[in-house]
C-alpha cells in the first residue's frame, strides 16, 4: 500500500483543521455501483490488526478485511476541474465505475 505525498498533505490539511490525528482509514464495503465501494475516514487511531503506512506527516490505515481487496493498491489525492478527491489505483480490481469510488473483483 502507498498514501501518495499529496494525499498525505490533504490528509494533514484536513486533520488539521479537524484538530484530529492525520490517519486515513481506506475500508472497503459492498455497495456502489460495481460491487465494492471505498470508504475514506480520519480515525482517532489505528486498530491493533490494521496494516499501518506512514507517509510524510500523515498515516494509511486498512484493516484486515480490506486489505485483501485493496493489496498493492495506491492513495492518491486528485485535483481536476470536475473537483477534487482521494483516489485508489487498485491492482486487485476488475472493473470500476466512472467515479472511481466503486470496483469489482
Amino acid at each position: 500500500m502507498i498514501l501518495s505525498a499529496a494525499a498525505a498533505a490533504r490528509v494533514a490539511a484536513i486533520a488539521a483543521k479537524q484538530g484530529k490525528p492525520a490517519i486515513l482509514r481506506l475500508a472497503v464495503e459492498g455497495g456502489g455501483c460495481s460491487g465494492f465501494q471505498y470508504r475514506f475516514a480520519l480515525a482517532d487511531a489505528p486498530d491493533d490488526e490494521d496494516l499501518i503506512v506512514e507517509a510524510g506527516a500523515a498515516v494509511l490505515v486498512v484493516d484486515p478485511v480490506s486489505l485483501d481487496l485493496v493489496a498493492g493498491s495506491m492513495v492518491d489525492y486528485v485535483e481536476s476541474l470536475g473537483g477534487a478527491a482521494f483516489q485508489v489505483s487498485n491492482p486487485n480490481a476488475a472493473s470500476g465505475c466512472g467515479c472511481g469510488s466503486s470496483f469489482s473483483i
